[in-house]
């Protein structure tokens, strides 16, 4: 089986096309009538799901993986454990389930890219959704102890009430451009011309 394309998404960093290809090369041995069960990297194929937080996918996968390759190959079963946190939204748990692991060599550097980016997901959340939060909480949403989390989100304008232990959101300003087309100013001038007279 030819995993090329795979393992250069993995080499190259593009972690957001692993999903992508892990699905089009099932498809393909399927189609072909392989059996592909034993060496298939499902661990990989889940975390590319749950890299681009495609949560659904990975959870239909898990329900296609055989029992004996989830009692056999404790890797699947932890990258597992991070989609079920991401399902019930237990954010600290994804974490907890991230650094509770050994991965392998091959999955370690698309586990700590879905680290990154998932405390930027968090991050963004927060800045949505809160005027002001605490130091624990902020913590525990970004799977940092409370002095880096605080370091953090001051790093990004936030402000700390040491008294209460609370931070306050600096949002983000909203920029929005307005792109004036002369055309569409001249038929809005003539219709409001026509209108009046």
């Amino acid at each position: 089986m030819d995993f090329s394309p795979l393992t250069d998404a993995l080499t190259s960093k593009s972690y957001d096309k692993i999903a992508d290809i892990c699905d089009q090369l099932m498809l393909q041995v399927a189609v072909e009538g392989v059996a592909f069960e034993d060496e298939w990297p499902y661990a990989i194929h889940l975390l590319g799901h749950l890299y681009v937080n495609d949560i659904n996918s990975a959870r239909f996968l898990w329900k296609s993986i055989p029992s004996a390759i989830k009692e056999n190959q404790p890797q699947v079963v932890a990258a597992w454990k991070i989609g079920q946190r991401l399902w019930t939204r237990d954010y600290a748990g994804v974490y907890e389930a991230i650094h509770g692991f050994e991965w392998s060599q091959e999955a370690q550097p698309l586990v700590a890219a879905f680290s990154e980016i998932y405390t930027k997901r968090m991050f963004q959340l927060l800045l949505s959704a809160y005027s002001t939060i605490s130091i624990e909480d902020t913590a525990l949403f970004l799977g940092m102890n409370e002095d880096d989390a605080k370091n953090y989100v001051q790093r990004q304008g936030w402000l700390e009430d040491p008294a209460s232990q609370m931070l306050t959101v600096k949002k983000q300003p909203i920029v929005t451009e307005q792109k004036l087309d002369p055309s569409k100013l001249q038929r809005l001038t003539e219709y409001v011309f026509h209108l009046e007279h």
